[in-house]
This record gives C-alpha cells, sequence and structure tokens, in this order.
C-alpha cells in the first residue's frame, strides 16, 4: 500500500502550475519512485526496463500519445539522451505533467546535454521530515536518529545494517560509475564513510588525504561528487570578512542520521548522542521544507559558534539559530546566549532561535540584552517561510 505524504503531494501539484516538467532529486531509496506512484492519475514508466527505453526512442510518438496525462520517467538519466524528450516536451506538448526522477543535480551527468534553465523546477525530496513519522507508524525519535529517514530502513524492525551496505553497493553501481568519473572505488568509499563518521565537523581535505591514499585535489573531487548526489550537505561559513571570523573552512553534514551512525559503528544510541543527530534532524527539516541549499554556519577564531545562520538579503538581517535536543536544561540559555551575543556584536539585526525537540508552545527566554525564541522545528519553518528571501 502507498502511503500518503500530502506535503511532497501538495509541493509537486503547486509546482505543476508554474512549470510542466519536474526534475524530482534525491538519494536512492528516500522514496522517489512511491512518492511517484501515489500521484493521482498519473502514467509510471521505468526507464531502467529495455522496454520503456525502446519506447521512449522516438519521443515525438510517445508524447502525442500522452497528450493532457500526468506521467513519471523514473530513473530518466538511463536513457540515451534524456534531456531531448524534456525538453521536446516542455516545448510542444505543455499539456503534459511529468514527473522526471534521479539521484543527483539536474546536469551533472554527461549525458544532460541540457539543463532545461527556464523549462522545469526542481524538488528534493529529502530524508522523512520529523511531521511524517506518525505517518510511516512511529514517532519515536531515537528510532528516526538510528534507523534514518528513507522510509524502508526506518520501517525496520532491526537496525538495518546490512541494507545500509547493499545501499553503497547500488549507489556505487546505479550512480558513480553511470555518471561520474572517480578513479578508484575503495578510495571513494573510505572518504565516503569518514566523511560520515566525522558529519557535522569542520572540513579539512588534507586529514583524508593519507587514509584514502589519494591527492587533496582527488579529494575535493569526491566531496563535489557527494554533494552532487545529495550525500552530503555542505555548509559554507558566514562571514563578511572580519579577522575574528572562519572564513574559509566549510562544515559537513551527512544526509540522514541513520547513514551517520552507521558509519560511525552505532547499534544503539548514549543520552550523549542525541544533540549532534537532533542537529542534523533541524538541518533537514529547514532544507526539505524550504527547498534550499545555501544555509551557512558562524563561527569565531576564539571558539564561539552557531549552528545554522540564514541571511535576509532583503532587510540585511541574519537568523541565527542553535539546536539542543532538550530546552529544559540549567546551562542551555547560558551556553547559547554566550554564543549569540558574540554573534550579534557583529551581526546585531535578526532573530535568534533555539529549535528544540520538547517544546510545544514557543517562549523567550534573555540573556543579558539577547532575546532568544525557544521553538519546535514546524514553528522555526513557518517564520523562516515568511522571510522574503526564502
Amino acid at each position: 500500500m502507498l502511503l500518503e505524504r500530502p506535503f511532497w503531494k501538495k509541493l509537486i501539484e503547486d509546482t505543476w502550475r508554474e512549470k510542466s516538467i519536474i526534475w524530482l532529486m534525491g538519494v536512492r531509496q528516500v522514496g522517489k519512485t512511491s512518492l511517484c506512484k501515489s500521484i493521482e492519475d498519473i502514467e509510471y514508466f521505468d526507464c531502467e526496463l529495455p522496454r520503456t527505453r525502446e519506447l521512449l526512442q522516438d519521443p515525438e510518438e510517445f508524447l502525442t500519445s500522452k497528450k493532457g496525462k500526468r506521467i513519471v520517467l523514473d530513473e530518466i538519466h538511463r536513457l540515451e539522451n534524456p534531456s531531448e524528450i524534456l525538453k521536446i516536451a516542455a516545448d510542444h506538448y505543455p499539456s503534459i505533467k511529468i514527473i522526471a526522477t534521479g539521484s543527483s543535480t539536474l546536469g551533472t551527468s554527461a549525458k544532460f546535454r541540457d539543463t532545461l534553465t527556464g523549462r522545469k523546477r526542481s524538488i528534493w525530496l529529502t530524508p522523512l521530515l520529523l511531521h511524517e513519522m506518525n505517518i510511516f507508524g512511529d514517532e519515536d525519535l531515537r528510532h528516526r536518529f538510528l534507523f534514518g529517514g528513507c522510509p524502508a530502513f526506518f520501517e525496520s524492525q532491526q537496525f538495518p545494517e546490512k541494507s545500509f551496505q547493499e545501499w553503497f553497493d547500488s549507489y556505487w553501481a546505479k550512480d558513480i560509475q553511470d555518471m561520474f568519473t572517480v578513479g578508484k572505488r575503495d578510495s571513494f568509499f573510505k572518504f565516503a564513510e569518514l566523511l560520515l563518521s566525522y558529519s557535522g565537523g569542520q572540513f579539512e581535505a588534507s586529514k583524508f588525504t593519507v587514509p584514502c591514499e589519494v591527492s587533496r585535489a582527488t579529494i575535493m573531487n569526491y566531496l563535489a561528487v557527494l554533494n552532487e548526489t545529495f550525500i552530503v550537505n555542505i555548509l559554507r561559513p558566514y562571514s563578511t570578512h572580519k579577522a575574528t571570523e572562519i572564513v574559509m573552512v566549510p562544515k559537513v553534514y551527512g544526509f540522514d542520521t541513520g547513514f551517520v551512525c552507521y558509519s560511525k559503528g552505532w547499534h544503539s544510541l548514549r543520552k550523549e548522542d542525541l544533540g549532534v543527530l537532533w542537529e542534523h534532524c533541524v538541518l533537514n527539516e529547514i532544507l526539505g521544507t524550504l527547498q534550499m541549499r545555501s544555509l551557512h554556519y558562524w563561527r569565531s577564531k576564539n571558539g564561539h559558534e552557531v549552528d545554522f545562520v540564514i541571511p535576509d538579503k532583503t532587510d540585511r538581517t541574519v537568523t541565527a539559530i542553535e539546536c539542543k535536543f532538550k530546552s529544559a536544561t540549567s546551562d542551555v540559555v547560558a551556553s547559547v546566549g554566550k554564543n549569540i551575543e558574540v554573534f550579534r556584536q557583529h551581526y546585531p539585526e535578526g532573530k535568534n532561535f533555539v529549535v528544540a525537540s520538547d517544546v510545544g508552545e514557543a517562549f523567550e527566554r534573555s540573556y543579558n540584552t539577547i532575546r532568544i525564541t525557544f521553538v519546535n522545528p514546524d514553528s522555526l519553518v513557518k517564520h523562516l517561510q515568511k522571510s522574503s528571501s526564502l
């Protein structure tokens, strides 16, 4: 039975009102196929199947037969020239609503000779949003942290260690080999697993060259590939190039808490593990609901840090976001407040938030002259959606 996912279905319907072509992207097994099949009155075509590829050899004949319909072209990068059929559809068959799916950004593969600029809209399907947990029958945050947000893994009754390994094998065979040149498989996956195990930390390419036995240039290529295929999210430091700020070193987050736990070798969670995994989930919530990748963090050279920073270019304010698994601990206001206070010495205008798992109604606390609003992820997203820059 296909489960209803109202947020994503509404996003698809709203996007179709803007353009007839949707590029639905996201990692393997994040739920793209199931979501597409759940759309009302839609025809599904799997481009991995030889008979489908044969059917699409004459794009005009195929599209003429689908006028006025809704169709899915799943794994469209399997076609010899995937951008051709989408371009023809956008220009000559606007009555056809199309969802084309893939595991990377459009244009990553050399097969895409046209990135369809102005002809399509993109939707990035992320791992499960927190409000979707009840749809899949489990609202236990610890389960979401450990098993991750890929639906099949989340629904597992036992830690799906074998499934994680099989996922990596499929990722290499169906995504990497087909679209990228990365050289040695072992070095690439050594880097991927190390990066996931260090998820949430600052990235220094030189730390990976020796264990992966490759050059710094190769490490940077690997990072770009992982980013293009949504395996990692790269956060650049926010700075106006002040002498006291970190300005060059990015932070890298793994795309999913389950894969982070697997790479760390965690089969159960300790209390001290919850904070960093909550931070990953809040990041996923922001990226998925707002469909954005341009998020930042801030860190001073003396160690003060703000988890997430979002500038509003319209009114020149900057939103500061800190993540705490629990809000009711005695040192939260002091520890968060000092970091934000230092940040506000450089960027005085903007709202300050602490996102916690145990907050119902939003409330405010003060640290010296700093006002901090404590919210849950849903309340945070609603605030961010009001921003004219998003």
